[in-house]
Formats: C-alpha cells, structure tokens, sequence
C-alpha cells in the first residue's frame, strides 16, 4: 500500500492540506499587518515629518527644533508605550541631524534633545497609565452590562398577547445602568408588568430598582389580585429604604379573559392610551396615590383602574427623564404628540422613531434615566399575530437600546 506522501501533491489528501497551511499564513500576515497599522502612530509621525520639512525649507533649527516634542506627547493619547518610545526615538535622531546640520552650538542641541527624550519618557508613562485606566473602564462597562441584563432582564418582543418594545437609556452612558426599571412577565394571571423610577441615581438607586424587581416578579406570580402585588412592594420598601426615599410606578395586569387592563398607578407620571382609532390621551388615576415606600407617611392606599383595552389598542408607559427632557430653548419633550406622530401597527418601530426624535430634541445626549415601554394587542385579524408566550417561558430577544 502506498503511503500519501509517495502519491506527489496532487494527491487528493495532500493538496487540501497545502491550501489550508497556505490559508492560514495568509490570514495570519493579514491579522499582523492590521495589529501593525492600527498600532501605528500615523498622525504624531506625520507632525514630526512637516516640522523637519518646514526646517529643511526655511532653516533657523532653534526655532523649529523644540516642536518635535510634539510628536511623542501626542503618541500618548493614541498610542501604548512602544508607539510613543518609536515616535521619541524618531524624534530624537531626526533632532540631531538637523541640529547638527544648522549649526546648532553643541550645548544648545544637548538641551533640546535633553528635553525630548524627557517629554518621550514622561509621555510613554502617560500612555501606560492611560492603558490601565482604559483596561479599567472596560472591566467596569462589562459588570455594568452584566449587572443590567440581570436587573433589567430582555423583554422579548410577544408576551401573551401583546406586541412589546422596551428602550432604555441611562444618563450615565459610561456605566449604561441607571435608576429606572421595567419588567414584562407572564403570570399564571396573566401578563404583568411595571415601569418605575428610583429617586436617586447611583449605586443607591439600583440596588433599589433591584429590590422593586425582584419582589415584583416573585409577587406577580403569587398573588392573584394587583393590589395585593402592590403591597408586598411597599412592606419590602417600607424595610429597606430610608425616611426620604421612594419609588415611582404604574403597576399594570392584563387577567386572562377580561379583555381589559388594570392599572395601579403610584406617584409615576400617567400612561398613555392610543386607540386603534390612533387618538392618544393620558390614563389619570382616579384617586392618586403616593408613591411606593412612603404610605405610612399619607396613609392612602393605591386604587386599581379598570382600563378597556380592545384589539388594536396601545399603552405607553415612561419615565420623567422622557417627558422632562429639555432643548436648547428649555423646551420639554412633547411626548403625547411625538406618539400621536410615529404610532404604527409595530410598536418597535414606534420606539424607535420616538427614541431618535427624543435624542434629536435634547441635542444628542440625555440627561437623566428614560425608559419607554409600549404594549399592543393586535387584532386576530391581523397577519402574523404573536404566538402567545406561555407562563414562565424564557425571553427570547431584548428590544433596548
């Protein structure tokens, strides 16, 4: 029996093997020329290459030779340690030449390039402090990611049978986690959710939204009556948080076959109702109540509103940082028209146009926490109607930001 490589290269096991060998060495000299650009200082190169030339063009060495520092101090916000150090180097021995080239006294030319190879050397240590802070910030957006996936858990884009969209935006876009909160469930009665807003920002205030949340979702799944899942929300807050401390929410539940909503608003700002008719108008509680963590100082209790909610039918729950979002002029953002403007039959496409025209209103930048979450109950008519999600089922897809 002959071995392979008795068959020459055109042996069927041999030739593949050469092209995969060869592959490979190719996309390996691709990924080293990329590492190698993308680590060139180009531009503090660039900076040194025109002072030479403005030096060769008109002369005067003196004049032009100290600028050369800026070429290594510039390496230093772009650049790690052996970008900066090259650029230095580079530096130094075109300075020399051109020193020696102009005339330069030789104690004169010794104190330029004294202070380059200073501003190198201080520059390569900034560039190591700056890749440290920057491996930190990194380390830091990564547990703040993950904190905010387990506190804010992907709403999936059906839940019995709605049509849901979330978007979230802290203020604090560093940390991407801030103190509002919204969760959507299934429940064995019915689908539940909650929009609320944390007084505070901060750490502070997530470890509340976390506490809301957690009890939120143990409690929907329990208890029968709204009201009753609104309670055991105020004992916890009311064990846990301090005198001047609170939670706004609107706590809602869709009870399977009632064909409508109830709604328990506490202190939040209203909801607001399109119609399938596309009318939009705010859902005001009856009688207001205080909000969460702060019953024992009114001694009112929260009132459920029975909200019709036919096919076709929309609610747009929020936070303040929406509607008290300001232009230039110190204008707020007017949501309920914004609404009434982008609602369509695909409550992520509404999110979406709203999010933009609400980024585009404050400049860009935001600067409080918002979140927006809209449900749909798309008629049975309709084409391509949301399977229902059973109780307790796992998300599927995330629709933030």
């Amino acid at each position: 029996m002959s071995h392979p490589r008795d068959l020459g290269d055109d042996h069927w096991a041999v030739r593949p093997f050469r092209n995969r060998v060869a592959g490979a060495r190719a996309s390996a000299r691709r990924r080293a020329f990329a590492q190698l650009a993308a680590g060139t200082p180009v531009l503090p190169v660039l900076i040194v290459t025109v002072i030479v030339l403005v030096d060769l063009a008109g002369g005067g060495g003196m004049i032009w030779l100290p600028l050369l520092a800026a070429g290594p101090a510039l390496a230093a916000t772009t650049n790690g340690p052996r970008g900066v150090l090259s650029v230095g180097f580079l530096a130094v021995a075109l300075g020399a030449t051109l020193g020696i080239r102009d005339g330069i006294p030789g104690r004169e030319l010794a104190a330029i390039l004294s202070a380059l190879v200073a501003v190198t050397l201080a520059s390569g240590l900034a560039g190591v402090l700056r890749g440290r802070r920057e491996r930190v910030l990194a380390a830091v957006r990564s547990v703040a990611e993950t904190a905010q996936h387990a506190l804010l858990k992907p709403v999936p884009s059906t839940v019995g049978p709605f049509q849901v969209a979330v978007r979230y935006s802290a203020a604090a876009a560093e940390a991407r986690i801030g103190g509002d909160l919204y969760a959507l469930i299934p429940t064995p009665h019915g689908v539940r959710l909650i929009v609320g807003d944390v007084r505070g920002k901060g750490l502070p205030a997530v470890g509340t939204a976390a506490l809301v949340l957690g009890v939120f979702r143990e409690a929907a799944h329990d208890e029968p009556d709204l009201l009753a899942v609104v309670d055991r929300i105020e004992r916890s807050l009311a064990r846990n948080l301090g005198h001047d401390d609170f939670v706004t929410a609107v706590v809602a539940g869709y009870p399977q076959a009632a064909g409508h909503l109830e709604v328990v608003n506490c202190g939040h700002t209203p909801p607001l109702l399109v119609r399938a008719s596309g009318s939009v108008s705010p859902v005001e509680p009856a009688h207001p109540s205080p909000p969460l963590g702060l019953r024992a100082l009114t001694g009112h209790a929260p009132s459920l509103h029975a909200l019709p909610f036919a096919d076709g039918d929309q609610l747009l729950l929020y936070t303040d940082g929406v509607t008290e979002a300001r232009d230039n002029g110190r204008a707020f953002y007017p949501l309920a028209e914004g609404l009434e403007r982008h609602v369509s039959h695909e409550p992520a496409r509404t999110l979406g146009a709203l999010h933009d025209e609400l980024l585009a209103h404050v400049g860009g930048r935001l600067h409080d926490d918002a979140a927006l979450l809209l449900i749909r109950k798309p008629a049975a008519s309709e084409a391509g109607v949301p399977e229902v999600t059973a109780p307790g089922a796992a998300p599927e897809a995330r629709c933030g930001l």
